[in-house]
């Protein structure tokens, strides 16, 4: 949640802020504003989406102005509704200084207190102001920004990425991080402050990472870093592995849109991550081969423990597995259970991040803590692995960003290959993330002795055709058409699973929920009528997912229990589940896989029939009402 910008050097300030703030929308929002260096500063905000604050911007004489630096940000309300007043940037009491904030401070109500015995007065409801006056407070005492900074880095506690301009100095942008992301890129006499490098990267690829408890200045020729022990630190620029086509929607409609097209190719890239280095090579050919699985078959390539930053004796000394997780990831965590169990014989237990630490948690001896997340920030799933270190559990990471916080914080980690995934519902994150599922709990079996070199074998195998048979699941774009229009103007849909399908489901009806905000619940169906089914009416839309023969005769029994109670049953099913088609409204069957892995095909009609129902309804799919990409507040 929330982004920020930052720009100082010979540019167009104003639009470069503005196309900024523009890629980071994916973040979620709900005010913005921008920052420009003058005497005084010129601050416009705006409620609403970017497009209020460019119309703003654009009437506001004083903005036409050339300026060589500026700061912008958009907001998702944590202290305070959002409104103009607590909209970002923020400028301290006196007007010397003003900063745009992602994270949290959690003494801001004890900072408050001090700031005004010391005379300070605040316009707004949120942290941010404090920190800002805070600032204002330590400069105005010794008149050194840079020890201002560090004074003000000791009192501060939570999280915060800062942007921030002083009066004094107008050719130097100012930058300090702890537990939110920030990143800075070199261009042609500028440098650029980002929460996230797809803001810049239409302008530079040169980057600078930035460390926790960092704090900068840049110039126009010029970057600075210093620690927390005000040292100054040396540092070589990298190159940003990400290109200007991942950020931009291409011939797409929506970045969901693309993003769901994208999945065969990017759980591709995570399973061939996961192999040896020696079989990368033989493996990457056989994919792009368009052969997947005659090729795998010749080749044999191996997923290797050291992808997990792990060694065979530390898969071997696992007893339990505890995965922490929010949202969808969460739901990643229940397939990862149920593969778990099944092959390495290992108990899972799934917990939401958010209830972890509050539910008193007794962890074992060889208990593995594994948290999954997309962005490697959620503020939840970070408490959480942090709490579980606390109580000695050894932690595994499974996220999307490199050098995350969630990563940092973990023993192990293991990164999923998804690339920057911009709209709000996440897709290609979680599709990814079932494929780490996977080869973790086939690495954990092979490393107790529990399947043989040829279940081992046979299992890669399959999950190497997966890319291909995702693939083959794209046509569903324009088949779910019809199922999409038939539930398109429902009041409450419900998902029905067993086993896998249930857990799958889960994901379907959050989908569904985020995105066309029709209320949607999934449940397990033999739990339906222990007091559920009451909810069925006729016309009640039921959608059922079914892809495990051993359950799928119970499933259908389900089924047949809402029909028979005037519900409208829709199927996605495995083409090899056999069901009587006048049972149902509409139906769709993905490819034959291995039961286990069947939640990487079934998730793709459910994307498609969320996607397309959203669009019917005239909404937004990459920007869903009040939510959020990456949450960084608990």
């Amino acid at each position: 949640m929330c982004g920020i910008v930052g720009f100082v050097g010979q540019g167009n300030t104003k639009d470069i802020l503005l196309a900024g703030l523009s890629r980071l929308e994916y973040r979620g929002y709900d005010s913005a504003g921008i920052a420009l260096y003058s005497q005084p500063f010129t601050v416009v905000k705006a409620v609403g989406k970017l497009e209020e604050l460019k119309k703003k911007v654009a009437a506001d004489k004083e903005c036409q102005l050339p300026y060589s630096m500026g700061i912008g940000h958009t907001r998702w309300a944590t202290h305070g509704k959002a409104s103009e007043k607590n909209a970002h940037p923020h400028l301290s009491m006196h007007k010397e200084v003003v900063l745009v904030h992602n994270g949290i401070i959690e003494n801001f109500a004890e900072l408050k207190n001090f700031l005004q015995e010391q005379g300070y007065s605040f316009y707004s409801d949120t942290d941010t102001e404090v920190a800002v006056n805070l600032i204002e407070y330590y400069y105005r005492k010794d008149k050194d920004i840079l020890k201002a900074l560090f004074s003000v880095q000791k009192e501060l506690k939570g999280s915060y990425a800062f942007a921030i301009m002083f009066q004094e100095d107008e050719k130097t942008l100012y930058a300090m991080r702890k537990d939110s992301p920030l990143i800075v890129g070199k261009g042609e006499n500028a440098f650029y402050l980002a929460s996230d490098v797809s803001a810049f990267l239409d302008y530079t690829k040169e980057i600078y990472p930035v460390e926790n408890r960092e704090i900068l200045s840049l110039s126009e020729k010029e970057i600075h870093i210093y620690n927390k022990n005000a040292e100054e630190v040396q540092r070589s620029s990298a190159i940003a592995e990400l290109d200007q086509s991942q950020i931009h929607k291409g011939e797409y409609l929506h970045f969901m849109e693309k993003e769901i097209f994208e999945q065969p190719k990017v759980v591709k890239d995570t399973l061939l991550y996961a192999c040896k280095q020696e079989n990368e090579e033989t493996a990457g050919n056989a994919v792009n081969s368009g052969n997947v699985g005659n090729a795998v078959n010749s080749e044999n390539p191996e997923f290797s423990y050291e992808a997990f930053s792990m060694t065979e004796k530390d898969f071997q000394e696992i007893s339990r597995v505890r995965v922490i997780a929010c949202g969808s990831a969460y739901h990643a965590g229940w397939v990862l259970k149920s593969v778990c169990e099944s092959l390495a014989r290992v108990p899972v237990q799934v917990e939401l991040a958010s209830e972890f630490r509050y539910n008193h948690p007794i962890l074992e001896k060889g208990e593995l803590v594994i948290s999954i997340s997309q962005s490697g920030e959620t503020a939840d799933t970070l408490a959480a692995v942090k709490e579980a270190k606390k109580l000695g559990a050894k932690t595994l990471s499974i996220v999307n960003v490199k050098g995350s916080a969630i990563a940092r914080e973990s023993d192990f980690v293991f990164y999923t290959q998804a690339g920057p995934e911009i709209a709000v519902a996440t897709t290609k994150a979680y599709s990814c993330q079932l494929a780490a599922g996977y080869i973790f709990s086939l690495l954990l079996a092979k490393a107790k002795g529990k399947i043989s070199k040829e279940e081992t074998r046979s299992l890669t195998e399959e999950l190497f055709l997966l890319p291909g048979k995702i693939q083959q699941c794209l046509s569903f774009d324009q088949e779910i058409l019809p199922m999409a229009k038939e539930l398109k103007d429902a009041d409450n849909i419900f998902f029905l699973g067993r086993g896998l399908d249930w857990a799958i489901s889960m994901e379907g009806a959050l989908k569904l929920k985020e995105i066309s905000y029709i209320h949607c619940e999934s449940y397990s169906s033999g739990e339906l009528k222990h007091g559920t089914i009451s909810l069925i009416e006729k016309g009640s839309p039921v959608i059922g997912l079914l892809s495990q023969e051993e359950l799928a005769g119970k499933s259908i029994s389900n089924i047949h229990e809402v029909r028979s109670r005037g519900a409208k049953c829709f199927a996605i099913r495995m083409e090899d589940i056999a069901i009587e088609e006048e049972d149902f409204a509409g139906s769709l069957s993905v490819p034959k896989t291995h039961p286990l892995f069947a939640g990487s095909l079934l998730v793709l009609p459910l994307q498609f029939l969320s996607y397309q129902v959203s669009l019917l309804k005239g909404f937004d799919p990459d920007k869903p009402r009040n939510l959020a990409k990456s949450v960084t507040v608990e």
